[in-house]
């Protein structure tokens, strides 16, 4: 489907490399990558996809059922509570149109001034979702960068975040995309309405959004096979997937997705890091709120990938890119483009599933590192679990650093669990060398990383405010041929798709 609103009108912040139509190569190529992505069971059924709008129309009618008791309680008139609101917006996968089966929704609840977040939000809705039967595994976060309520309704995955604007009455057309709408809004607000005002921003800054969405979920399922997607452990997440994909759509307009994948690893093949990619001009604002620009900001200066998002304030969504991960990016799309050059060559009869090939991160690498954690129950290894992978980059970082940046560090993006050993995972990194020189530490051209790791523990340790007894974490190194049992699946497993949850 084109963009009506922007036919006749150039996206982005250069003309279009290429104003060229689609061939009948890649019409019958298209048709070929669609075909595959129906195969990899990456769209959901009519019936998954009903069920998915029902949950929201409910959760949206119990938000307004919530806010119109909070607007009693906190004895406003009755003017004010015959007309107090709440809405619930979407963002992430699922409102850019590439979600899958069973994929978490993003949610977004907006409510008015008096609604707050820790005593309203948090207290009294998340009572009232506990008491309901259709909600199962309430788990809430406030403490987060992102505040979040997690649970399933009706068995359908839900991350609710909440923004408390400056509004006494909440308008059921309410458009979020105005600056004025972050107006006297604390941080945690600003940080929530985010996601969903570049989601939207995205879906009006590309010419096509069906080709779009197309493109991104081939991108999407190719990064997961090649195990760089996940923003935490200092690849690219989802946001930033779909920044790079509707920049490549704005450079060519008129492509179909089949051209569009071999454009985007040609273009990023050539990219001159660490030059931002950007799909508008960064937008000063009126607000004051701080916005991406190494010219003023010293630490900006330091980002190895900047991917900017398009909503004020914007900011660099990839900020977790390192050195290492860089360098492997960089490799994948450079394999990403050869194989595309080859297909449209027709020198070789390449098809789809040679681009989408799984990354043998276990045959990869001769040495290892292995993190085990643990607890003593599930409830505190899932909490121990979300701190420990949060902290991953920074030992990435600091392996980088104490090596002079020679030990190139692969950190896989999932974790194993040994199901012999209840409440426990492991978390692997692939070690090796990135070149000779006078700065390795030993003679024999080994590193010698265990002060680097066990400074990683102790931070990892010391700066957990919720450390329970029995949570536990140790780093070890391993070679390839004394992996544990646990990862093998991995190794013999070839034609499976997703064996590990990332």
């Amino acid at each position: 489907m084109a963009n009506k609103k922007n036919e006749g009108q150039r996206l982005g912040i250069t003309d279009p490399i290429s104003l060229t139509g689609p061939t009948y190569f890649d019409l019958c190529k298209t048709k070929q990558l669609q075909n595959y992505l129906e195969n990899a069971q990456l769209y959901e059924t009519p019936d998954e996809a009903l069920a998915r709008e029902e949950v929201l129309a409910r959760l949206d009618q119990i938000v307004k059922v919530w806010v119109k008791s909070i607007s009693r309680a906190k004895g406003l008139n009755e003017q004010l509570v015959r007309e107090a609101n709440a809405k619930i917006f979407t963002f992430g996968s699922y409102r850019l149109g590439v979600h899958g089966p069973g994929a978490d929704i993003d949610t977004l609840c907006v409510g008015p001034r008096y609604a707050t977040r820790e005593e309203d939000f948090f207290g009294e809705l998340g009572r009232m979702l506990a008491a309901m039967p259709e909600v199962t595994e309430l788990h809430p976060v406030p403490d987060a960068h992102v505040p979040v309520m997690k649970f399933k309704f009706s068995g359908v995955s839900i991350d609710l975040l909440y923004a408390k604007l400056s509004l006494w009455i909440i308008p059921e057309e309410l458009d979020l995309s105005h600056n004025s709408i972050l107006e006297n809004a604390d941080e945690q607000t600003v940080r929530s309405l985010n996601g969903c005002r570049v989601t939207d921003q995205i879906l009006r800054l590309v010419p096509n959004i069906q080709n779009f969405r197309t493109t991104l979920r081939c991108m999407r399922l190719w990064a997961k096979c090649r195990g760089v997607y996940s923003n935490v452990t200092g690849f690219l997440g989802g946001i930033n997937w779909a920044l790079l994909v509707a920049r490549i759509c704005q450079l060519y307009p008129n492509a179909l997705p089949s051209m569009l994948v071999s454009r985007f690893f040609r273009v990023y093949t050539q990219w001159r890091w660490p030059n931002p990619v950007m799909l508008c001009n960064i937008e000063e604002g009126y607000l004051g709120l701080q916005i991406w620009d190494p010219r003023r900001y010293h630490r900006d200066r330091y980002h190895l990938m900047p991917i900017i998002t398009p909503a004020y304030p914007s900011m660099n969504s990839s900020y977790n890119v390192s050195s290492s991960t860089l360098q492997i990016l960089s490799e994948e799309f450079q394999r990403g483009n050869d194989i595309c050059m080859a297909m449209e060559s027709n020198k070789e009869d390449l098809e789809w599933d040679t681009l989408f090939e799984r990354f043998s991160f276990f045959k990869a690498y001769n040495n290892y590192l292995q993190i085990d954690i643990n607890a003593e129950n599930g409830d505190d290894l899932r909490q121990w679990k979300g701190w420990v992978e949060s902290r991953i980059r920074q030992l990435t970082l600091k392996i980088e650093k104490h090596t002079l940046n020679m030990l190139q560090c692969h950190p896989h993006p999932g974790d194993f669990s040994d199901k012999s050993k209840p409440f426990h995972c492991s978390y692997f990194m692939g070690l090796k060398r990135k070149q000779q020189g006078p700065g390795l530490p030993n003679q024999d051209g080994t590193f010698d990383i265990r002060a680097t790791i066990a400074e990683f523990k102790g931070i990892v340790l010391n700066n957990y405010t919720c450390w329970k007894s029995g949570m536990e974490i140790r780093v070890h190194h391993v070679k390839r041929k004394n992996l544990p049992s646990f990862v093998l699946p991995t190794i013999t497993t070839s034609k499976v798709i997703f064996i590990v949850k990332y």
